[in-house]
């Protein structure tokens, strides 16, 4: 990987020269005359490194430092020959990875930028681990949708939306019918890619600004965030039916479809999530004590 720096100085000889020296070690690299020159540079170039001057004309190296970080993520080491002025602690509190002191070695250079970027790279990995960590916590591993405990979150936050902006809140809940006879028939397997074929429909049949959960064994919850009941009822229907219209194969030559059936609600002024909930599972049952595979809604 080649990393980029841009080189920050108003002392033209220094500048060239620490370019040229990280052009010979395969850095990608950069310079500015100053810091507005440098804001301007950051616009359309992305540089990981960022080796300011801390006495520049107009804006200083320490507040140059502290707008990178305010709005790029990158790294900032300061380099000055004023040692009785700057300390370490100021240029770490503006926000700097590292402090030089003028002049300094090409060779200590490189060994501070070495270790810069080798905790930068620590740092983004642990970043994606607990990004990956974060993502398993509330994804249901089988469908891949999110999981209830993610839901009970998700339906109190847009419902503390809807109390803010008002604006239309709706809830399906889906259930596989007859889901413990395709069980008991084909077994467990075949029914485990049921529900990660539903989840995969589920995901292509919702817009973009919907959320959709696995709610319980073979139950399913979308919340349709700004969305009237009248067109959750068409989200809801262009999911049963593309349900049902797909063939299972639990054994060669054995072709089977599974249908759903599905509850529909919208959250009313002063309603609690207990409630919003409590609504659709009636709809739910609505549709199932009066033949199953369709919608209905409250």
């Amino acid at each position: 990987m080649t990393y980029s720096i841009l080189v920050v100085d108003d002392d033209e000889a220094v500048k060239e020269s620490v370019e040229e020296y990280l052009k010979i070690l395969k850095y990608n690299v950069k310079s500015a005359a100053n810091a507005q020159e440098a804001l301007e540079t950051l616009q359309n170039f992305h540089a990981d490194i960022i080796i300011t001057d801390i006495m520049m004309q107009g804006m200083d190296g320490l507040e140059l430092t502290k707008k990178i970080k305010a709005k790029y993520d990158a790294d900032v080491m300061v380099m000055t020959g004023y040692s009785a002025e700057y300390s370490y602690e100021e240029a770490v509190r503006a926000g700097a990875s590292d402090f030089i002191f003028k002049p300094f070695k090409f060779e200590e250079l490189e060994l501070r930028l070495t270790r810069v970027l080798r905790e930068a790279e620590i740092k983004n990995e642990r970043v994606k681990l607990l990004k990956k960590l974060e993502k398993l916590a509330i994804t249901d591993g089988l469908t891949k949708l999110y999981n209830s405990r993610h839901f009970f979150s998700e339906i109190k936050t847009e419902i503390m939306r809807y109390n803010r902006y008002s604006r239309d809140l709706s809830l399906l809940i889906l259930d596989i019918d007859f889901f413990k006879k395709y069980n008991d028939t084909w077994g467990h397997l075949e029914g485990d890619k049921v529900l990660m074929q539903i989840g995969k429909t589920i995901k292509s049949c919702m817009r973009s600004m919907d959320s959709a959960y696995r709610y319980g064994g073979e139950e399913f919850a979308i919340l349709l965030p700004e969305t009237g009941i009248e067109e959750a009822c068409v989200v809801g229907t262009r999911i049963k039916d593309t349900i049902s219209a797909h063939i299972f194969e639990p054994e060669p030559g054995e072709k089977q479809s599974v249908n759903i059936s599905v509850g529909a609600t919208e959250l009313v002024d002063g309603e609690n999530f207990k409630e919003f909930i409590k609504r659709a599972d009636k709809a739910l049952y609505v549709s199932k004590d009066t033949g199953r595979n369709k919608l209905s809604y409250f």
